[in-house]
This record gives structure tokens, sequence and C-alpha cells, in this order.
């Protein structure tokens, strides 16, 4: 059964949960923070921690005569929690709702949108900030990349390059079904340098163009 999201008498002026996790700590704001092919993301706030976090939510029926896809939407998230490196989303928890066929997984926040957005509000940023974040880019790329299994980011974009404006860190957002994990592939550093070029182009032109 899930917990009640009826708000205590005495908090009338406080914002209400839509939804709350079965052990009580996470509860899901209605304020959508963005939404793709596969997923939905919600505002959420972690009770015991005090903080705010992402929530995020795939309708699995959406995969239910496509098997291989919904074994892959697994695989990605629980690849996710294996990942520690403050330049990628941290992922802190994972639940399925079985009755509604949803997949919930909560991770971090970042304060102030993605990079996008971040860009289109402050249009005069100086060359040494541009530099700043191209360098935390880069060391979640290099992370991905010397992970065990290897990670490929397909969709590297400034749509999943997350900023928090209060002290300029940048963390990158992977996607579920772009990314990659290459387990039983081997690349060379050759071509891990290329990829890394050909993602790092349409970038360059959206943060210094």
């Amino acid at each position: 059964m899930m917990p009640s999201v009826d708000s205590d008498p005495g908090d009338r002026d406080s914002e209400p949960f839509v939804e709350v996790d079965p052990s009580g700590r996470y509860g899901r704001y209605s304020e959508l923070l963005g939404s793709g092919a596969v997923k939905k993301v919600y505002r959420a706030f972690d009770q015991e921690e005090g903080i705010e976090v992402a929530w995020n939510q795939v309708k699995l029926r959406n995969f239910c005569e496509d098997q291989a896809m919904m074994d892959r939407v697994f695989s990605e998230v629980r690849l996710l929690g294996t990942l520690t490196n403050k330049n990628i989303i941290a992922l802190y928890s994972v639940w399925r709702d079985e009755q509604r066929n949803i997949l919930n997984f909560f991770t971090e926040v970042c304060t102030s949108g993605n990079l996008r957005e971040y860009r289109k509000k402050h249009k005069h940023v100086s060359t040494k900030a541009l530099k700043k974040w191209s360098k935390q880019i880069l060391k979640g790329l290099e992370y991905l990349h010397t992970h065990e299994p290897c990670i490929i980011h397909r969709d590297l974009n400034c749509s999943n390059v997350f900023i928090n404006g209060n002290d300029g860190q940048v963390t990158l957002s992977l996607s579920l079904s772009l990314s990659l994990s290459l387990s039983q592939t081997h690349y060379t550093e050759a071509y891990l340098r290329r990829h890394t070029y050909d993602l790092s182009v349409p970038l360059y032109d959206h943060l210094f163009g």
C-alpha cells in the first residue's frame, strides 16, 4: 500500500506532495522538470536529507511488447547506480510500482537546469567560465570512458549537461536508451578520442558560438 500523501493540517501553506515512495522518504511535487521519449522528470524532496531531488518515471507498459528495450532500461538504471563521480548525475534510489507498472528512480537535481537553458538566460559569460564548464564535461567523459565496463554517451548535448548556478558545478546526465555500456566490446583509445571530439563540436558551437 502506498503511503498517504495527505499533508499535516498544520502545514496548510506548504507545497503538497502528489505522491510519496513506499519508504516515505521521497515526496513528489506536481512540477515537471523535463520529459523525453522514455521518461518524465519531476521535482521532488528527500525528507531524510532535507534536499530537493529529481523523481524520474518510466512507464514500463510502453515496452510491454519489446522485452529487449525493457531489459535495457533496467540494465541502464542499474548501471547508473554504479557511477560515482561529481561530474555525473548521482542516482540515489530505485523502486518499481508494480500496480501502475512504472519504474521510479531518484537522482541528483541541479538547481539551474541544463546548460542550454542557462546560456539562454545568461548571455554574457566569460571565456574563463566556458572553459571551466568544458573541463568538467571532459572529466565526466573521461570517467565514463575509463569505467569498467566502458560507457559511451551517445547523446551529449547542452540539454543533457546540467549546472548549479551558485558554484558552477557541471554534471552529465545519461538519458535512458541513449548511453551505451560496452562490456563486451573493445574500443581503442583513438576511437574514444574521436568520439569525444565528435561530441565536443556541437557543444563548442553552442557554448562559444
